[in-house]
């Protein structure tokens, strides 16, 4: 960026850059503080900054150059234990009802147990047994009771839900549960739920059609509006009839969505046909010229579908700015901006920003959340035990925003709560939020950690698959 808009942004960050303790840093210390940022998310181990924090008489600065060559020199960061120990994130309890989910898993042959989860008063319990219902049960009538009701009750308009209840999910899962037990009549539920409204329940119709070999509903879906049920229904129809469908998958190349068009280019790897290469190769350029930097993996499988190296893919340039926030979160200053993150279906849970890990990281999604940029946004994963996912356009994992963002790995651990970036592999976060629902320590290796739950915990806990995020707000306006 340009130096007088760099420093224009500096002096607009300075009056919240004072740290609890200390004294505050001159205008021409926080110039360097965002000069080390800077040569950080450049990975510029040259850059003078980096020297310059080292010797500096501060030791807030001196830490930040130390982490910034640390993490420059060594993506995995092992050296991160050197630096000062940071505020552990708040501690949450964990719902009762999640030790009843988790005992499940050690119950999946257990018909008699996963038909009374069935009727648990918790629904992701619920959730989980028919998700669990495998063929060993196929001869357990009860079961495949219960499963028809679910299926039955889905109402036409399934968009909204409360809380505590679901709206399509209870037969979107049994539609999929009801394929694996019984086969052989579950046909006519599985092609009136992929004519339904909600995108999701037809997306779960085409894993149902895949379960029971429906190519003709498969080969429907793959035509479906939303590219989320393209996706699932390619995948299905290439796991069975691999390239006699190479048709279906050749009209998919030209659909809107990543995530469609990589399942497309994946399902043509190989294919006999000869237009089939050129058509991956030509896709490719579009999709270059879309300047996506998190629609990479796209990309890649449509260059391996063309007999093409990975190599010749051609991301965005990098573009490297200093968020205005960000010398203010990386000194203290900024040390309690929150977000208000309310839910469409009821509820608001609040994040604190954890500059003090993740600077860059957190003043990047506090402009995004100024913006408006997660607002209508959803939660596309929802693992009961593991985490939440969402913040992504296009409700799929493989959609994220067009920079990729830094890892910024630190000591804090990603215990129950604390919130981490969305990647697909290092550096490439894609501003999609996870939150953990427990403990997932082993995530420290991989993933940055860039805000905590601070409020609101039961509304995270509560969050279903497909729940939208009504808006995101800044709630302390202390913040730069």
């Amino acid at each position: 960026m340009r130096l007088g808009l760099f420093a224009a942004l500096l002096a607009l960050a300075l009056p919240a850059a004072v740290a609890a303790q200390g004294k505050a840093l001159s205008a021409a210390d926080s110039t360097l503080v965002g000069r080390i940022l800077v040569a950080e998310d450049r990975h510029d181990s040259s850059d003078a900054a980096l020297l310059e924090g080292a010797r500096h008489s501060d030791p807030r600065v001196r830490v930040l150059a130390q982490r910034a060559r640390g993490r420059i020199r060594d993506p995995r960061f092992a050296a991160r234990d050197s630096l000062p120990a940071l505020a552990a994130p708040t501690t949450w309890r964990e719902p009762a009802w999640r030790m009843r989910y988790r005992a499940l898993t050690a119950q999946r042959g257990d018909c008699d147990a996963l038909r009374a989860a069935l009727g648990d008063s918790a629904w992701p319990v619920r959730l989980r047994a028919a998700d669990l219902s495998g063929s060993g049960c196929a001869g357990y009538h009860l079961i495949a009771v219960v499963l028809r009701e679910w299926i039955d009750a889905l109402p036409a308009d399934a968009s909204r839900r409360s809380a505590g209840a679901v709206s399509w999910h209870a037969a979107a899962h049994a539609v999929v549960a009801l394929s694996r037990l019984r086969g052989d009549d579950v046909g006519p539920r599985v092609r009136k739920l992929a004519g339904h409204r909600q995108w999701q329940v037809r997306m779960y119709a085409a894993r149902a059609a895949a379960e029971v070999n429906d190519t003709t509903t498969l080969r429907a879906l793959t035509r479906d509006a939303d590219d989320n049920v393209k996706e699932a229904a390619i995948n299905g129809l290439a796991a069975l009839v691999g390239h006699a469908a190479d048709d279906a998958f050749l009209a998919t190349l030209s659909a809107d969505g990543a995530q469609a068009v990589r399942a497309a280019a994946i399902a043509l790897k190989g294919s006999p046909r000869a237009e089939a290469r050129a058509a991956a190769s030509g896709t490719f350029e579009r999709w270059v010229a879309r300047a996506n930097a998190s629609e990479r993996d796209a990309r890649v499988a449509l260059l391996e579908a063309a007999g093409r190296p990975a190599s010749d893919d051609r991301p965005p340039a990098v573009r490297v700015e200093l968020p205005q926030a960000a010398v203010a979160l990386a000194l203290g200053g900024g040390a309690d901006v929150r977000l208000r993150v309310r839910m469409a279906s009821g509820g608001a849970f609040v994040v604190r920003l954890r500059g003090d890990i993740a600077p860059m990281m957190a003043a990047r999604v506090l402009e995004l959340a100024r913006s408006g940029y997660y607002n209508g946004t959803g939660w596309h994963r929802v693992e009961h035990d593991f985490v939440i996912q969402g913040g992504g356009r296009g409700a799929n994992e493989y959609v994220g925003h067009p920079q990729f963002f830094r890892d910024e790995l630190g000591t804090v651990p990603h215990a129950r709560g604390t919130v981490g970036m969305s990647t697909r592999g290092h550096d490439t976060g894609d501003a999609q939020w996870f939150v953990n629902l427990k403990d997932n320590l082993r995530l420290g290796r991989d993933y940055t950690v860039f805000a905590e739950v601070v409020e609101g915990i039961a509304v995270v806990d509560g969050v279903m698959e497909g729940d939208v995020i009504e808006r995101v707000t800044v709630i302390d306006q202390r913040s730069p």
